[in-house]
């Protein structure tokens, strides 16, 4: 049996031992005050779907999440106000940010820097894992998921680093990611074509490969076949 370690805050969050888990990271501002009214109501709207006959309740909630990131991520490609990581020198940070750890935390399935937002996959080291979590719930803190350490590590050294950069201080992501884990081989392949040609869907490149801030033009320079880790010698 799968065992699942469920977070809900505003949104939820889910952490699977030993499968890969999906992040995607939005900019402070990224989604306007329209773009949110617009989330809000289409997750009532997806939340008052009736359940088909023929999902388990495990995959409708599922499916639910994968509706309403898509529909974040279209608002984030095309409509986004807020869009720091145009910038080559903030987008840089971000990339190497994921790099940094390749095949010591986690095995880098694929990233990409978008202007508003980076979409990443990875899978934890078990090892690495083991260690981190013991540490991290020494303190008697709330206890933290292997996830939730390397997401909190990434995130606040960026927004540190890209925020010296702009000359500014306070918030640079939005509070909370947008995660979920991929249950076989099958959704890890579709999870690494969507976050590689993400640039292409939103008109950025013709293809995925001419992407600067990307794991598809590292692939490509590699001669990596998808699945494979990115190294961080990359």
């Amino acid at each position: 049996m799968t065992n699942i370690i469920f977070r809900r805050r505003r949104l939820p969050h889910q952490d699977v031992e030993g499968h890969p888990l999906f992040i995607t990271a939005c900019l402070e501002g990224s989604l306007s005050a329209s773009g949110l009214s617009g989330i809000r109501t289409y997750r009532e709207e997806i939340e008052s779907r009736p359940r088909p006959e023929k999902m388990t309740p495990l995959n409708w909630e599922h499916h639910k999440r994968k509706l309403l990131f898509a529909f974040v991520d279209n608002l984030l490609d095309g409509h986004s106000p807020v869009t720091h990581l145009e910038d080559e020198q903030q987008a840089t940070i971000v990339q190497n940010a994921f790099l940094h750890f390749a095949n010591e935390r986690y095995r880098l399935l694929a990233f990409v820097v978008m202007p508003s937002h980076h979409h990443w996959l990875f899978l934890p080291d078990e090892d690495w894992s083991i260690a981190a979590v013991k540490k991290a719930n020494a303190t008697g803190a709330k206890q933290k998921t292997p996830r939730e350490i390397i997401s909190h590590s990434i995130q606040s050294y960026t927004a540190v680093m890209c925020n010296r950069i702009r000359g500014k201080t306070g918030p640079y992501w939005q509070h909370e990611t947008f995660d979920h884990w991929a249950r076989n081989e099958a959704e890890t392949m579709r999870i690494i074509a969507y976050i590689e040609n993400n640039p292409v869907r939103a008109g950025l490149v013709a293809y995925a490969e001419n992407y600067h801030r990307s794991s598809a033009r590292i692939r490509v320079q590699l001669g990596l076949k998808p699945g494979n880790a990115i190294p961080k010698v990359a």
